[in-house]
C-alpha cells in the first residue's frame, strides 16, 4: 500500500519534459561498434541466485553519535521530505546476516548478489570503518563456505551523505568535485579486502536509470529537474568512475569478472503520441549511453528487466498505479514476458557479450501471480537462449520484501518475508516454487 503522506510522482517524468524541451530533436543512438573478437568468459555452471541492495536491507547497526555513525544521500533526501524514510531497521540484514544466509541455503541458490554500503565503510571522508569492511569480507566467506558464489555490488544508488550537498544539488553525488578521488579510494580498499574471496564484481547497479531519474527527472537524489547539462556531466563522471573501478579491481585480482548491470525496460514506439520519436529515442539513450562507453571493460552484462511501456510523454504523465488489472504490478508496471525476450535479444545483438539476468520480478500481494510471472519470464529467457542469446544466469529480485526506493514499503517483491518477532525469514510460496525449479533445472 502506498503511504498517504508520500504520493508517488510519475517516476520517469523526464521523457515528457524532454519531448517538450527538445521538440523532436533527440536523435537515435548510434549503433555500437563491437570489437572484432572478445575473450571467452568462463562463468561455470548456470547461475541460479537472487539479488539484494544494501540500503534496502541493512539495518543501521551503529548508534547515532558513534564514530562510525553514517547517513546516505537517500537518508538526507528523505529528511528533506522528498521520499518516504526507510527507517533504521530495514530487514536486519547487517546485524542478522545469518538469517539471510539460512534462507539462501534453503532456496538452493548457487550465486548471491549483495551490495556494499559506501557510507558505512567510509562514514567520513577518508575515515574507514575497518570493522565494517571485515564484516563484508566475512559475509563473502560465509557465502563461499555454504557453496554460494558471492557477487559484490560496490554502488547501488546510494552515496555517503558527505558527497550530497542539500544547499547545492548541482554539486552533489556524481557532480561533487571530490567524488572521483573518493571513489577510487573506496574501491581500492574494498577490492583489496575482498580479493581472496570475491571474483565477481558489479561496479555500479543501474547507473543509467539513476542518472536519468536523479539528474533530469528530479525524483531521486540529488533531485535535479530538466537539467540536460547536469545529466551529461554526471554521465561522464559515472563512466569514468566505472572504468576506474574495473581497472582497480583487476589490479587486485586479475581473474575477476566485471559485470555492468543496467535497467532495460522494453520501450515501445507510439507513433500517435510520440510522432517525432523524441521520447523513444531518449529512452534508447537511457538504455545504451552509459553501457556503450564501458562495454569494452565488462565481461558480462547484467540485465534488469521488469516491464514494457509505450515511450510517449502522455504515458509518463498518466501512469497507472497499483494492480488495476491482472497484467499490472503494485508499481503500476505492465507485465510483458515477451518484452523480456525482446530485451535479451536487443542487448545480445548490440554487444555480443554473455548476459546474466540480475533482476527480474514483480511487486504483488498475490503469490500465485508472482509464480506465474517468474514461470512465464523464465520461459521467455529459454526462448531467447534457443534463439542463440548467451544467457549465463537468472537472479530474480529479490530475497526479502523490503524498501522500494522512492515508493517506500509499497511493493512485495520478495521470495521471503521477515518475521520481525523472531527475526527469521519465512519462505513465500514463490520462494518454494523457485527452490523446486532450481532442483529440477540445474542447467537450462
Amino acid at each position: 500500500m502506498r503511504s498517504p503522506n508520500f504520493p508517488v510522482k510519475p517516476v520517469l517524468l523526464f521523457p515528457a519534459l524532454a519531448a517538450l524541451l527538445l521538440a523532436g530533436c533527440v536523435m537515435a543512438p548510434k549503433p555500437y561498434n563491437k570489437p572484432a573478437s572478445t575473450k571467452p568468459v568462463q562463468t561455470g555452471k548456470f547461475w541460479w541466485g537472487t539479488s539484494t541492495a544494501s540500503f534496502q536491507n541493512e539495518d543501521r547497526g551503529v548508534a547515532q553519535g558513534s564514530q562510525h555513525a553514517f547517513k546516505t544521500d537517500w537518508d538526507v533526501y528523505a529528511e528533506e521530505g522528498h521520499i518516504p524514510p526507510r527507517g533504521d531497521d530495514a530487514t536486519f540484514s547487517w546485524t542478522h546476516f545469518d538469517k539471510d544466509l539460512a534462507a539462501l541455503k534453503k532456496l538452493g541458490v548457487n550465486h548471491y548478489r549483495f551490495g556494499i554500503e559506501w557510507g558505512r565503510v567510509e562514514p567520513k571522508p577518508g575515515v574507514f570503518n575497518e570493522a565494517a569492511i571485515a564484516q563484508y569480507v566475512q559475509m563473502a566467506k560465509s557465502l563461499r563456505a555454504a557453496g554460494i558464489e558471492p557477487i559484490v555490488t560496490l554502488w547501488h544508488f546510494t552515496f555517503p551523505d558527505w558527497l550530497y550537498d542539500s544547499k547545492n544539488k548541482a554539486k552533489s553525488n556524481f557532480l561533487n568535485p571530490g567524488v572521483e578521488k573518493a571513489w577510487n579510494g573506496y574501491v581500492t580498499r574494498m577490492a583489496t579486502a575482498l580479493a581472496p574471496h570475491v571474483r565477481i564484481y558489479v561496479p555500479q547497479n543501474e547507473p543509467n536509470g539513476d542518472l536519468y531519474i536523479g539528474y533530469f527527472g528530479g525524483t531521486w537524489p540529488p533531485g535535479l529537474l530538466a537539467t540536460p547539462g547536469a545529466l551529461k556531466k554526471a554521465t561522464n563522471v559515472a563512466v569514468t568512475m566505472f572504468r576506474n573501478s574495473a581497472a582497480i579491481i583487476r589490479s587486485k585480482r586479475p581473474d575477476t569478472i566485471i559485470m555492468g548491470i543496467y535497467s532495460i525496460p522494453n520501450w515501445r514506439r507510439n507513433y500517435v503520441q510520440d510522432p517525432t520519436q523524441a521520447v523513444y529515442n531518449m529512452m534508447m539513450h537511457q538504455n545504451w549511453d552509459h553501457l556503450d562507453r564501458v562495454a569494452d571493460t565488462v565481461d558480462v552484462i547484467g540485465v534488469n528487466y521488469y516491464y514494457s511501456q509505450d515511450a510517449s510523454a502522455r504515458r509518463f504523465i498518466v501512469r497507472p498505479h497499483g494492480e488495476l488489472a491482472s497484467n499490472y504490478t503494485q508499481n503500476g508496471w505492465e507485465i510483458d514476458p515477451e518484452g523480456f525476450h525482446s530485451v535479451l535479444t536487443q542487448v545480445y545483438n548490440r554487444y555480443g557479450k554473455p548476459i546474466v539476468v540480475t533482476e527480474n520480478g514483480i511487486g504483488t500481494q498475490s503469490e500465485q501471480k508472482k509464480i506465474r510471472y517468474f514461470r512465464e519470464h523464465v520461459n521467455q529467457m529459454r526462448r531467447a537462449m534457443n534463439d542463440g542469446v548467451d544467457v549465463r544466469g537468472y537472479l530474480p529480485w529479490t530475497l526479502i520484501d523490503n524498501y522500494e526506493w522512492a515508493e517506500g514499503y509499497a511493493a512485495n517483491f520478495g521470495l521471503t518475508f521477515l518475521d520481525k518477532k523472531n527475526l527469521r525469514l519465512e519462505i513465500q510460496p514463490s520462494g518454494e516454487w523457485f527452490q523446486k525449479f532450481i532442483q529440477a533445472n540445474p542447467a537450462p
